[in-house]
């Protein structure tokens, strides 16, 4: 389950962002620590992927190095504006080529009015990674609530069912305009539910998008 948000994940982005014309687009990041949804995954970690939005619609694949082996994402949905509020619902799968972890899928919802936006993800896991949960499939529920201005961000987020904990990030991106490069840097302070101990991470990313 981990796709770059702020800190890097791009899957996250797109359920939010308003989608206008056809397009293919690529991209390609590093970041100093994985993190995704609180959980720290590797370290020094590179990733890329592939996108398509047309109008209103959007698919696309990523994958990052998490050490034994790559995480792969698969997504699409679709995103449409009510009003003033941004909506969309999607589908998102995370597979591993190696024995980092086990397939996760879910629905993906989300919603945005001004500086505010609100994303939840209902999901299962298969869970035969873990001995104590082999041959089991294990339900979560992930909410995030954010507030972004300017760049600058912050995010309070947890899991409820068969997981649970939550964590706050702080953080800030921008894009170096001569090269178009993102940048960004964020502060992870995830509490013991998530992660078995209090922990604290400072996470820098760098990425660009090219046009296909």
């Amino acid at each position: 389950m981990k796709t770059l948000r702020s800190a890097g994940l791009v899957a996250a982005l797109l359920a939010t962002s308003s989608i206008a014309q056809a397009e293919w687009s690529a991209n390609l990041g590093w970041a100093s620590e994985y993190h995704f949804r609180g959980i720290f995954q590797h370290s020094s970690s590179a990733s890329g992927g592939v996108d398509f939005e047309s109008g209103g619609f959007y698919a696309g694949t990523w994958a990052a190095d998490v050490g034994d082996g790559l995480e792969v994402d698969g997504y699409l949905g679709y995103g449409a504006t009510v009003g003033e509020v941004d909506l969309s619902i999607g589908y998102t799968g995370y597979f591993y080529t190696g024995d980092f972890d086990d397939t996760y899928q879910e629905i993906n919802l989300g919603a945005s009015f001004g500086i505010l936006s609100l994303d939840i993800a209902i999901g299962e896991w298969d869970g035969d990674f873990d001995p104590l949960t082999a041959g089991d499939q294990q339900d979560y529920t992930y909410y995030a609530l954010t507030l972004e201005k300017n760049g600058f961000y912050g995010t309070y987020a947890g899991f409820s069912q068969d997981a649970e904990g939550e964590y706050l990030e702080l953080g800030y991106g921008t894009t170096v305009t001569d090269a178009e490069i993102d940048l960004g840097v964020a502060l992870i302070l995830a509490n013991d539910d998530l992660i078995g101990e209090d922990d604290e991470s400072l996470v820098f990313t760098i990425g660009k998008s090219f046009d296909l």
